[in-house]
């Protein structure tokens, strides 16, 4: 089983917000896990990024349903711009202001669900 398919089994645990932030080290080892996910930073707090390719603004539509339906029942919600035939995902915790094992988890569900639809 790769990286990947490892974190896409995991469930997103409740952050009650005494968490720390992942580390510069610990996004390090996890990031190769979300390759086509691009590390961004926003306001001083650090992101996890992809946009999402589609044919039309229908098919946009339809995983950003998806990836709504997802975040609702894993409890954890990301930040969606959905454009005429892409969808921009953006990952992060609110609560404790950066990333966090939940927002790996989430971005290789994503990917999930985005290689699913074809």
């Amino acid at each position: 089983m790769s990286a990947m398919e490892q974190l896409t089994e995991k469930p997103c645990v409740p952050c009650r917000g005494d968490e720390p932030a992942f580390t510069p080290a610990q996004i390090k080892e996890y990031k190769p896990q979300v390759p086509d996910w691009e590390l961004v930073e926003e306001n001083d707090v650090p992101r996890l990024r992809r946009a999402f390719k589609f044919k039309n603004f229908s098919e946009a539509l339809t995983f950003t349903q998806k990836v709504g339906e997802l975040a609702e029942e894993q409890g954890h919600h990301p930040a969606i711009i959905t454009e005429w035939g892409k969808v921009t995902v953006t990952w992060w915790t609110h609560k404790i202001k950066g990333l966090h094992q939940n927002d790996f988890i989430m971005a290789a569900k994503t990917d999930k669900l985005y290689a699913n639809l074809g």
